[in-house]
């Protein structure tokens, strides 16, 4: 049938990864470092994505396409462990600008005086400079950025311009308490789980980061567990094929919160 569906050009695509939360289908994913469109009957072609692509790479054509396909979307979404979208219904509450998810909205910031809840004003690609709280006040948050999650976050993110990177699985800030201040401090973080997220496109976009941010540094924290250290695994693979040598720390945490490393 000749319908709408999305089209990317991958001659501008960068790699980003911007598009994909946007496509509540999941019908977009970063392969080989560029976006492809995985099905023609995952996309409904009504282009949530468009306003999230940075290079203007994705864009809306009519040609002949299998028909979107609700269930396929559904079971597509189940398989990666993802809620399935309200389809027909819009979502709940005020609408997003170019209709993207706001947890993939890029910024740097710097905590509120004497630590508390981050403000999301700019900063420069500097790290920012942090106030410390009086004696006796809890201790700030030392996250200076957002998104974390690594499969959100582009490579060339501004907070990861030449910065100290830290690699964390997802459970490693619950465990260790002094994670901020041992280790996140000063860094740009990164967070992944390599036993449940789909790890095939990190490969590429850790590699591009390190390439096309200058990466300084990285530390991968990991939990003692054996399926964690896929993290290590990861930055050396991804440090090997940036064709650049920077230092890599790996640091360990049990289960019960030590650190061993």
């Amino acid at each position: 049938m000749i319908r709408k569906v999305v089209k990317i050009d991958e001659d501008k695509c960068n790699g980003c990864g911007l598009c994909v939360p946007s496509c509540a289908e999941g019908a977009i994913r970063i392969i080989d470092g560029k976006a492809k469109l995985l099905a023609d009957n995952l996309c409904d072609g009504l282009g949530a994505c468009l306003g999230d692509c940075p290079q203007d790479a994705i864009t809306i054509e009519e040609r002949d396409a299998d028909a979107f396909d609700e269930a396929a979307v559904d079971e597509h979404l189940m398989a990666a462990g993802k809620p399935a979208p309200l389809h027909g219904h819009p979502p709940a509450g005020p609408a997003h600008p170019g209709g993207g998810c706001p947890s993939a909205q890029v910024r740097s910031f710097a905590p509120a005086a004497g630590g508390g809840c981050p403000s999301a004003r700019p900063v420069s690609i500097d790290r920012p400079v942090r106030e410390e709280p009086p004696a006796g006040a809890p201790a700030p948050s030392r996250l200076a950025q957002w998104p974390v999650q690594l499969h959100l976050v582009p490579p060339t993110a501004p907070f990861l311009q030449e910065a100290d990177v830290l690699l964390a699985a997802d459970c490693a800030p619950f465990a260790y308490a002094n994670f901020h201040e041992d280790l996140l401090k000063g860094k740009a973080l990164l967070i992944a789980c390599p036993k449940l997220d789909n790890t095939a496109p990190y490969l590429d976009k850790l590699t591009a980061m390190i390439q096309q941010s200058h990466i300084k540094s990285l530390t991968v924290v990991h939990m003692e567990v054996p399926c964690c250290t896929g993290l290590i695994h990861l930055a050396r693979q991804a440090i090997a094929a940036s064709g650049r040598e920077i230092p890599l720390v790996t640091v360990c945490i049990g289960i019960r919160g030590e650190r061993k490393g």
